[in-house]
């Protein structure tokens, strides 16, 4: 995980080199430009798709531009968001080794990461044009324009991925740095291309000289995990086979253009909404009256508001930020330990990543086929049986706390702060009721919840900050290009793998596990808490979802009861030390340092593997609920 670098910072530090400061200058004009882009399409997208259930369900008339108009600003906002990244420094990859590097080799591996996305992006830019130019001659259905008008936004976010590169690299490095990391990736590159008679000779082997050792030695190295995907994904096709890479184009744009994907900015931005109109304080001062007075109460409180705030945010870092600043004070006041809290917080990352609208089950549907209703009425249930794992160890931890200056909330106080809540907490039930009862799709219901939001903060909590709307929609195209472009070369890298056979070897010897689909489960545990702790949620899932969940079905596992304990498994990994990305980030967001910690976490995720166990051997928790 790549936690958002500090602009003030590096508009503060000295000039690297002599094009540093007019490479500053050209970078802010540039940054403007592509960030006013990317918030008014992430504006447009809300307004399109809300207009679209307005008049579907309200007026009963469709309009039949709506999804293919939104289709085609999705992919754009997706480049576009992609290139704000790249400039911010927010694409998600592995840092814990870079940043643990002394501060010359961190520099030098940095400018090497950027080296590396530029010679992809350099690498891929014709291709891409020329599947811009062969979309030319499609018409679409509603719009009847031609598609280039969609499928040009590759090539030119490539282009304008390469221009932030190069200014990032002028502005940070210095020209040492600058041409040992261009020579560097060159002589890989030469390298490689000039072992294309050894590839021709090793067969599948080649499938871990690419998809293991070239992936691996990109991740660790710092390189974002998107482009250490494409860079492995480019090598084998373009050294091993005869596949044009007009077809690799094709399935990143594949990958980046199913329309429910749309509902990954859409939420993200809902999630910024609920903390800027005072929502999610709201919430969380309502569960504090109910149980601040008893023994480990606001740990409690932590638990159950990451539990409703979960479910709408599209960030674990958001989850965490509008969480940690409201309890952390009040439970460090009453003796918890910085070290604890910090580690309840990541355990609760972990427990939440089922509550729908999760990004990761949107991501499963999607890629899957299972039904995203499905997932979403199965994921509720699983997060309370962890949930109460997890508050098994804090009755435990916290079962002699001294609560003699604790006072009980009067019932009356407790009964206006349940009406100051009630339009906050009544939000996830909206959104989970309008998409089980069809009002409108798991892309649109994100509109719904947003255009309830802005009218809660402006009529009932009164507090709307206008001037946080703006940074507020670039963050949203950030993070959402940053996944995006993830799932996009993840798609293409797991198309890679199907061609080459190795999802049929993958099948085979899955199928073949001793113990049937209790075997087949503890095996995919085991492998998606290794996965979660390098690649994280959806790069993982995008990657192997399509390959073993027709396994699991195939061995007698229902899809939605597999898909929650992959989904906790990874949640395991990503945020369990020393690997896992998710836990440095919540130390970030709540300011403790990572050491304090690490003696706290290991029981809450000793309790959060049980409650895995318990959901992955009675798949009623899963399923129960789920209409046959």
């Amino acid at each position: 995980m790549s936690l958002p670098s500090d602009p003030a910072l590096e508009k503060n530090a000295p000039p690297a080199n002599p094009f540093s400061p007019l490479a500053r200058r050209l970078d802010q004009g540039f940054g403007v430009v592509m960030e006013s882009a990317a918030a008014a399409i992430v504006l447009v997208e809300i307004v399109v798709l809300f207009a679209g259930v307005v008049a579907r369900y309200v007026f009963h008339a469709p309009l039949v531009w709506s999804d293919e108009l939104a289709s085609i600003l999705f992919l754009w906002l997706s480049m576009l968001g992609a290139v704000v990244a790249l400039r911010r420094g927010e694409h998600m990859r592995m840092a814990a080794l870079v940043n643990s590097a002394k501060p010359g080799t961190r520099a030098m591996l940095d400018a090497v990461a950027i080296t590396a996305a530029l010679a992809f992006l350099a690498l891929v830019l014709w291709p891409a044009y020329e599947y811009a130019e062969e979309e030319h001659f499609i018409i679409t259905p509603a719009l009847e324009i031609s598609n280039a008008w969609r499928a040009s936004a590759i090539p030119a976010g490539m282009l304008l991925m390469m221009l932030a590169a190069l200014l990032r690299l002028f502005k940070l490095s210095t020209l040492r740095q600058i041409a040992v990391a261009v020579g560097v990736t060159a002589a890989l590159v030469a390298a490689f291309w000039l072992a294309q008679p050894v590839f021709a000779s090793l067969g599948k082997l080649n499938l871990i000289v690419f998809f293991v050792c070239v992936v691996a030695g990109c991740v660790f190295a710092g390189v974002p995990i998107a482009f250490s995907f494409a860079l492995a994904t480019f090598g084998y096709l373009a050294l091993t086979t005869q596949t044009p890479m007009l077809v690799m184009v094709g399935r990143l744009d594949e990958g980046m253009s199913h329309l429910i994907l749309l509902a990954v900015p859409l939420f993200i931005f809902l999630g910024a909404l609920i903390e800027m109109t005072g929502m999610a304080r709201a919430m969380i001062g309502f569960l504090a009256s109910l149980l601040g007075h008893v023994r480990g109460g606001l740990s409690y409180v932590l638990i159950g508001a990451m539990y409703l705030i979960s479910g709408i945010s599209g960030s674990k870092i958001a989850d965490m930020a509008a969480i940690a600043p409201v309890l952390f004070p009040e439970m460090k006041k009453r003796g918890a330990k910085p070290g604890d809290l910090v580690a309840l917080l990541s355990a609760t990352g972990a427990q939440t990543e089922t509550i729908p609208p999760s990004i990761v089950l949107i991501t499963i549907g999607s890629v899957t086929g299972v039904s995203i209703a499905a997932l979403f009425t199965g994921g509720m249930l699983p997060a309370v049986v962890l949930g109460l794992c997890l508050c098994s160890v804090v009755w435990w931890r916290y079962r002699n706390e001294d609560l003699s200056g604790i006072q009980r909330v009067p019932k009356r106080e407790i009964a206006r702060l349940f009406w100051v809540a009630l339009p906050a907490v009544a939000l996830p039930f909206v959104i989970r009721a309008a998409v089980v009862e069809g009002v409108a799709t798991a892309t649109e219901v994100s509109t719904i919840g947003v255009v309830y939001s802005v009218l809660a903060g402006l009529i009932f909590y009164r507090q709307f900050d206008w001037r946080r709307l703006r940074p507020m929609l670039i963050e949203t195209a950030s993070l959402s290009g940053a996944i995006m472009l993830i799932v996009g070369c993840a798609t293409a890298m797991a198309w890679g793998l199907t061609q080459s056979g190795f999802s049929t070897d993958l099948a085979k010897i899955m199928a073949s596990l001793p113990g049937g689909s209790y075997g087949f489960l503890a095996v995919s545990i085991v492998a998606f808490i290794v996965l979660g702790c390098v690649l994280e949620g959806i790069p993982a899932i995008v990657l192997f979802g399509p390959l073993l969940f027709p396994i699991a079905k195939a061995v007698g596992v229902h899809e939605v009861h597999y898909a929650m304990v992959v989904i906790f498994a990874m949640g395991i990994g990503l945020f369990a030390p020393p690997i896992g990305v998710g836990y440095y980030g919540a130390c970030a967001v709540s300011k403790v340092e990572p050491t304090e910690g690490m003696k706290y976490i290991w029981g809450y995720m000793a309790a959060l593997l049980v409650g895995l166990l318990l959901v992955a051997a009675v798949p009623w928790f899963s399923t129960g609920f789920l209409k046959t």
